[in-house]
């Protein structure tokens, strides 16, 4: 079996088109197989690059055989040059191939992608609704108010979830966004007083028994990372995500340290190698790791591993199309170190589920594993249709 072709594709996520536009690979063989991959910088500002990264590490793998995913994923880390100096691009660019090929290599052997990380520990995996601060299904915000987090708690409470995630800063009292420099150094009184109130509003609204994540996106630092670290503490919440930017682990140290609350982060670290710098000083209890942009599933297991090493538990970071969805399910149910599963706010969003043959949603909080071959999942003829660009590799450059 050989490598013939790859396509790359931009979906067209309608009206999350401005700031997500999923970058997908399929992967073909000459038996007729293909297999699908995701690119996890497609949201936010990236994707004509991971587009564009996926296209030149294409044409390094055209004629290998798929089932050696190792040595096609070294391959690429090192004979593209700048793999080797981790990144957000490139090391999207891989995970978008190496996923594809563990799907290509399931529906080959007929057995689900779990299969090939040892088996699962798990049929099941307890979830949390995310990012509650933009809505949840079909209450669409953003929410400004302390009654309006209360209310959209209650109403993901309400579908069975027992965890929910909320920014309590990204979002101004007025509904506006909330510039990242009011959330930066000492925050002013009128900030925190913001802050404490949003957090109050949800612990009096479900109570103490739902678990409760304080994202914050790196938009504060050390100081004022730490201040709602301590309101954190005294809500009693679950973990507290990336209170600074990761690229400084000493940063995290800094926070942890002074607080009681486990510190979240990982979505934008790349490679193991970055990971272990974070790992070594204790300054993330709660991995996040981005399958579609810390290196495929290839990296993401190695990862886990490795966390478990340090006690670490882990929750792959899944905010783009259900590609990644899945793939993060099929690492979920393979690791022993899992806390629980991430379901975004835009995954409930038909303008993403529409993109892929499954709409894979949770039950009650409640996701199931799929056993289908591979991944278990796939882009449909709409999104390939649809897509806003699209490109064939069928060449094999020389000389990288």
């Amino acid at each position: 079996m050989k490598i013939t072709k790859i396509d790359v594709f931009m979906l067209d996520a309608a009206e999350q088109r401005e700031l997500r536009k999923p970058v997908i690979c399929r992967v073909y063989t000459d038996e007729g197989l293909y297999g699908d991959g995701e690119a996890g910088i497609a949201f936010g500002a990236g994707s004509t690059a991971a587009f564009g990264m996926v296209k030149d590490l294409a044409k390094l793998i055209i004629g290998l055989d798929p089932m050696n995913i190792e040595f096609i994923w070294n391959k690429m880390f090192k004979s593209s040059f700048w793999g080797m100096g981790g990144g957000a691009v490139v090391f999207a660019g891989i995970s978008a191939i190496d996923i594809a090929l563990w799907d290509l290599k399931g529906k080959a052997l007929g057995v689900p992608c779990y299969q090939l990380m040892g088996g699962k520990f798990r049929s099941k995996l307890r979830s949390y609704a995310s990012q509650l601060q933009f809505g949840w299904c079909d209450k669409i915000g953003p929410y400004g108010k302390p009654e309006e987090y209360a209310m959209i708690a209650r109403y993901a409470v309400d579908q069975g979830y027992d965890a929910i995630k909320i920014d309590f800063t990204q979002i101004a009292e007025d509904g506006s966004r909330l510039p990242k420099s009011e959330c930066e150094g000492i925050p002013s009184r009128h900030f925190m007083n913001m802050v404490d109130s949003r957090m109050k509003a949800v612990r009096d609204e479900v109570g103490w028994d739902i678990d409760l994540i304080v994202e914050n996106h790196c938009r504060t630092d050390a100081i004022s990372g730490t201040l709602i670290g301590e309101l954190c503490d005294k809500y009693k919440v679950m973990a507290l995500e990336e209170p600074t930017i990761p690229m400084n682990p000493e940063m995290h140290k800094i926070v942890r340290d002074k607080i009681k609350t486990p510190i979240a982060s990982g979505e934008r670290i790349y490679g193991r190698w970055q990971y272990m710098n974070n790992f070594k000083l204790n300054n993330v209890q709660l991995l996040q790791p981005d399958i579609c942009n810390c290196g495929g599933l290839t990296e993401a297991k190695k990862i886990c591993d490795m966390a478990a090493v340090f006690d670490v538990t882990v929750q792959a970071h899944c905010a783009g199309s259900p590609i990644s969805t899945a793939a993060a399910l099929h690492l979920e149910a393979a690791i022993p170190n899992f806390c629980i599963h991430e379901h975004h706010f835009r995954s409930t969003q038909p303008s993403l589920t529409r993109l892929c043959k499954y709409d894979m949603q949770p039950e009650k909080g409640v996701y199931f594993i799929p056993d289908r071959p591979g991944l278990g999942q796939e882009i449909n003829q709409f999104a390939i249709d649809t897509a806003l660009m699209h490109v064939t590799v069928e060449e094999n450059e020389r000389g990288l």
